[in-house]
Formats: C-alpha cells, structure tokens, sequence
C-alpha cells in the first residue's frame, strides 16, 4: 500500500505541475510579452539598433542614448553572426528588477543559436506601460 501511495502522489504531482505550465501558457500575458519581445529581437536581429531603442521603454531610453546603444548592440551582435533559431524557454512575471522600481515586468529567456554561435541565451525584459504595451527595458546575450 504505500508503495501505491508513493505512485499516486507521484502522479499528483506531476499532474500539478502540468496544470501550472497549462495555466502559463493560457496565461494572456504569456503570449503579448512573448510576441512583444519577438518583435523587437527581429529588429535586433536586423541590426538596427536606432529601431530597438525607437521601440523599447522608457527605463531602457533613460538608461542609455540612441547613439550609445546603437554602438553597443553593434559591437556586441556583430559576433554571434546571423540568428538561425530561436526558442522561448521561459517567461516570468516578477514584480521587481534590480536597479529598477516595483513594476509589472516579464523577463523572456530564449535559446537562440546564431551563425557563428549555436548555443546562447538572450534575456528580454519587458515592462507594461502606462498605455498597457509591453515595452522592452532590458537586453542580455550570453
């Protein structure tokens, strides 16, 4: 019998964790930061870097000029090559990031392999704005 009740709540458990990624990938959020975040990537991808700060947030453009990212994303894309693939491996919703005030933030964890790179990870964090857009506030390639 307990061997029984080991399965079942083994069981259980994993059906909770099914319901949880179900709910997620339900969640309404989900999907607009995923497609926020995508969008400005195949800017990013592009390499203009004038357009990805035309795009991103307030936080972002406070942070750094137009010219400055434009060099910046440059010098640090260039390397990686031409993206060929591109896939979300998580999306979160915290109410905090460092260096910032509480907020509604998403961060976007993609595995993205590029031409002269194949296994690397961008972060994207977005922040929802007063007009209710995800705007992105945060890049990191690694």
């Amino acid at each position: 019998m307990d061997g029984r009740r080991r399965v079942l709540r083994a069981a259980a458990a994993l059906a909770a964790a099914a319901a949880m990624r179900s709910a997620l990938a339900q969640d309404g959020r989900t999907s607009s930061v995923q497609a926020a975040a995508r969008d400005w990537l195949t800017i990013t991808d592009r390499g203009d870097g004038g357009a990805t700060w035309d795009a991103a947030g307030k936080q972002f453009k406070i942070a750094i000029t137009r010219e400055r990212w434009s060099e910046s994303m440059a010098a640090v894309r260039k390397p990686f090559g031409a993206m060929t693939q591109r896939s979300v491996l998580s999306t979160t919703f915290p109410k905090s990031i460092p260096g910032a005030s509480d907020g509604d933030y998403s961060m976007v964890l993609f595995r993205t392999s590029f031409a002269n790179r194949v296994d690397s990870r961008e972060t994207v964090t977005l922040e929802r704005e007063p007009d209710g857009a995800w705007r992105v506030v945060g890049y990191v390639i690694q």
